[in-house]
């Protein structure tokens, strides 16, 4: 590691016309322009300036010559086979929440364009802890510089969810830890553009929230611990667009609906949707469905707590993957009895989960004792292929 200095980067236009010229010279003029650069030549303060940029050009000159920054220091040797490495993985980068009061990172979203930027949902989800000098921000990241975030995200209460729109990535939306839906625009700054009232949004913590597949990319749905699934269109959050309760007696009562803390949504299955509950019953839905008991299509039972986590695989979308208690299992959505694979148990939590989005036997687990587990079931189904200790 060297101590380059660091270097802020801003990018700035300048109109530019051929050679700058004055407006009383015509450049195409060879006897003009010829005169006008004597002049200039015998100027006082452009020799200076010259002699001044030429010792600062030359020293970049001879810098440059000193150090080739792209100088192959092992070209000659022969690449060794890839196969017999181990797998490894080391760690780029590290963003800190920048408040003095640290809370949870309670959701990630990478922007879908460049992958350079990260928008951070902070909430400290403890029951009614002490709320006095804690920061209701959250953050969009830009990981070339992890020291100060682009842009600070200012709720009314914390966000617990944040997913940046697939269609235009200047749009964000946020489930709060009050229940209240949200939008930021960050053209328009860190104020959201419209928040939902308070009583026709969820009365728990918006535990997911996901954009839909539209024609207007503005609509967007939302799962809470209060056991609603409710449906919204951005440009007009007074009220949600549908409802669905996650009762699986199909009676439609809110007392017996299941709490939700996971969403998951595959814009190639626009009409279906699957949620993970805190009784750690997953409930796979259809959304078009004629009444609402249908809509609820089936239940998979295999957790002994919350489903923290719940996606389906990017190459098979029929496969997924749940993550709670202390293990993580993958499913056939035809096979509702048992899952086809889970891990062993661990010793600790299990947090969060998620598949690799270009090898489809990669998913990742983290655990709560701070260890990121990548399993690769083509190399070895019963460890992780590489336990990280974050």
């Amino acid at each position: 590691q060297v101590n380059t200095e660091r270097v802020e980067v801003e990018s700035r236009g300048v109109n530019h016309v051929e050679g700058g010229w004055p407006k009383d010279i015509n450049p195409q003029e060879m006897e003009q322009t010829v005169r006008f650069r004597k002049k200039v030549e015998k100027d006082e303060n452009y020799i200076n300036t010259i002699t001044h940029l030429g010792t600062l050009m030359e020293h970049c000159v001879k810098q440059n010559n000193a150090i080739n920054i792209y100088e192959e220091y092992f070209g000659e040797e022969e690449m060794a086979e890839l196969d017999d490495e181990p797998p490894s993985a080391k760690t780029i980068n590290v963003i800190r929440d920048p408040n003095l009061t640290k809370r949870t990172a309670t959701h990630l979203s990478w922007h879908p364009d460049t992958y350079k930027k990260l928008a951070v949902a902070y909430s400290s989800l403890e029951f009614q802890q002490n709320m006095k000098d804690m920061s209701f921000d959250s953050y969009i990241w830009d990981l070339e510089n992890p020291n100060k975030p682009e842009l600070v995200l200012k709720p009314t209460s914390p966000l617990v969810s944040l997913e940046y729109n697939p269609k235009d990535s200047h749009v964000l939306l946020g489930g709060c830890y009050n229940g209240q839906m949200a939008y930021w625009d960050t053209r328009r700054g860190g104020l959201p553009l419209e928040v939902s009232a308070v009583e026709v949004s969820h009365r728990d913590p918006v535990y997911g929230a996901i954009w839909l597949q539209s024609k207007t990319g503005m609509e967007c749905f939302s799962a809470s611990t209060d056991g609603q699934v409710l449906w919204w269109d951005i440009r007009k959050l007074s009220e949600p667009t549908e409802t669905l309760v996650l009762d699986i007696t199909r009676k439609g009562l809110l007392e017996n609906a299941l709490g939700a803390v996971a969403l998951e949504f595959e814009p190639t299955m626009p009409t279906k949707f699957m949620v993970g509950t805190e009784q750690g019953i997953v409930v796979a839905c259809n959304r078009k469905a004629k009444t609402p008991p249908e809509k609820i299509t089936s239940t998979y039972s295999g957790h002994h707590g919350p489903v923290y986590a719940l996606a389906r695989n990017p190459f098979y979308p029929k496969i997924f993957l749940t993550v709670g208690d202390w293990t993580a299992r993958i499913w056939s959505e035809e096979t509702k009895e048992s899952p086809i694979m889970r891990t062993k148990y661990h010793l600790s939590y299990l947090t969060d989960g998620c598949w690799s989005t270009v090898r489809p036997g990669v998913f990742f687990t983290t655990r709560s004792d701070g260890i990121l587990d990548v399993w690769d079931f083509l190399f070895k189904q019963k460890d992780p292929s590489l336990s990280l200790k974050v």
